[in-house]
């Protein structure tokens, strides 16, 4: 299992292919084929990334929904998500439409499991938002406004990276899966960096990789942490080879 949990971790969290990963592995010594990846990831994938979510803590109580397209075998469809003002992904999902039928549909989904509502609700200003927000969640504070709504865009930024990396999914159904798993991992390897010292990201960084370690049940290692201050200086280089004089 701790061959699989580091396969699957290496496809989720870095911008990898399968091939890509097969070769990291064959460097530790485990050789293995970029299909044995896919169905890895396939298998363990969306396992894993509902592990987390029932390991991270509550959400927050702002939500950010916006709607960005991506192109399936030369159809574009819509792909729906709604992370928090933390950047935690609540809810993804792709449809093929992007009117108030397809906003209800995704404003059902994201109290799922969550067991409360948000304070807030921030959209852009399209009026579908908010027709599937009064027939949804009528007692919601929204607020519309393109510059507010940075954070959900944001969002989306590591899904271009994928898809350019993937050149494209096969099929909405494809998107689906692969986001559906890719989203809460990615997102819990990346705890707003910009705003942690070194010294707060590394105990942060270490607990993210415990909780990954539990959830695919590997036994936990001990990790030598370097004590606070700055690094010592390097020893000088020897030389591998001496020139006769």
């Amino acid at each position: 299992m701790e061959i699989i949990g580091h396969a699957v971790w290496l496809y989720f969290r870095f911008a990898l292919r399968y091939r890509d990963v097969e070769e990291l592995l064959a460097e530790r010594g485990v050789i293995g084929t970029d299909e044995t990846i896919r169905r890895w990831s396939r298998k363990f994938g969306q396992a894993y990334a509902n592990g987390l979510r029932r390991r991270r803590p509550r959400p927050g109580d702002k939500w950010h929904l916006d709607a960005m397209f991506i192109s399936s075998s030369g159809v574009q469809h819509s792909l729906w998500r709604a992370v928090d003002q933390e950047g935690s992904v609540l809810a993804i999902l792709v449809q093929s439409r992007r009117d108030a039928a397809a906003a209800r549909k995704c404003f059902r989904r994201l109290p799922t499991g969550l067991r409360y509502v948000p304070r807030v609700l921030i959209t852009d200003t399209l009026a579908r938002y908010s027709a599937a927000k009064r027939a949804v969640l009528p007692r919601v504070e929204q607020r519309r406004h393109t510059g507010r709504n940075t954070r959900a865009e944001h969002a989306h930024q590591p899904t271009r990276e994928r898809e350019r990396r993937m050149r494209r999914c096969k099929s909405p159904g494809h998107a689906q899966r692969f986001l559906a798993a890719y989203g809460p991992s990615a997102s819990h390897f990346r705890p707003r960096r910009h705003r942690l010292t070194a010294a707060a990201y590394r105990p942060t960084r270490a607990a993210r990789c415990a909780t990954w370690r539990a959830v695919t049940g590997v036994p936990a290692r001990a990790c030598a942490t370097r004590p606070s201050g700055p690094l010592p200086a390097p020893r000088p280089s020897r030389r591998l080879c001496s020139h006769a004089s």
